[in-house]
């Protein structure tokens, strides 16, 4: 049985995440890379437990995160189809038929318009991803061309986020501090409404509301 441990040992999956990592920062993304591959496996299996899922399910989830981006360096377009194509190549015959498309599908849906959830790791990555928003992954150390860029703003003016499980109110909220000082809150909605509306989506198919607090104020 294929464990987190032994893919996050991986060589080929390291290096697809080191390029993807090189990739994105070329492009002037925010990070990709290590970082981010980490905070969402780790966050997917909180998820998880949170929700009392079987603990085989916690750590599909937890491989999907960390794989999830991957694909990056390829394309970012399409860079799901590919980390999907990719996962599979590199672990056919390794995994259960089934728990391998299960992973290659989350990795596939996971940044897509068609998001039509058939499992709950493909939810729970979704939720995982969408939430980590932070300064930490803004790869630039020069303020003023942060202030260039939308998405290297709102990274950086987020000095805190978690994402909190109520399972007695059936609620998975997210909870962010913004630095309003850096950019407004409205920013953060520019460019994240549809990921919140994904974050909604795979909350609904797990059972749950989908609350978002930003600065302890309520605002979904």
């Amino acid at each position: 049985m294929i464990t987190l441990e032994d893919v996050k040992k991986n060589p080929q999956i390291l290096e697809y995440i080191n390029q993807t990592e090189e990739a994105m920062e070329a492009l002037s993304y925010t990070n990709h890379g290590l970082r981010h591959s980490n905070i969402v496996s780790d966050r997917a299996m909180q998820i998880a437990k949170s929700l009392d899922f079987e603990p085989r399910e916690a750590e599909l989830a937890g491989i999907a995160g960390f794989c999830h981006d991957m694909g990056n360096f390829m394309t970012r377009t399409f860079h799901h189809f590919f980390g999907a194509m990719l996962f599979g190549q590199v672990f056919t015959n390794q995994f259960d038929p089934k728990e391998l498309a299960m992973i290659m599908q989350a990795i596939s849906n996971h940044d897509k318009e068609e998001m039509n959830f058939t499992h709950n790791i493909s939810a729970i990555l979704v939720l995982a991803d969408k939430s980590d928003v932070d300064r930490s992954r803004v790869t630039s150390q020069d303020l003023n061309q942060l202030k260039t860029d939308i998405h290297d703003r709102v990274n950086y003016a987020t000095t805190e986020s978690s994402i909190e499980i109520d399972a007695p109110e059936k609620r998975i909220t997210l909870t962010l501090k913004i630095d309003t000082n850096f950019c407004p809150v409205m920013e953060y909605f520019e460019i994240f409404t549809e990921r919140m509306v994904f974050c909604r989506k795979a909350a609904q198919f797990l059972g749950y509301d989908f609350g978002l607090v930003i600065n302890k104020f309520k605002l979904l």
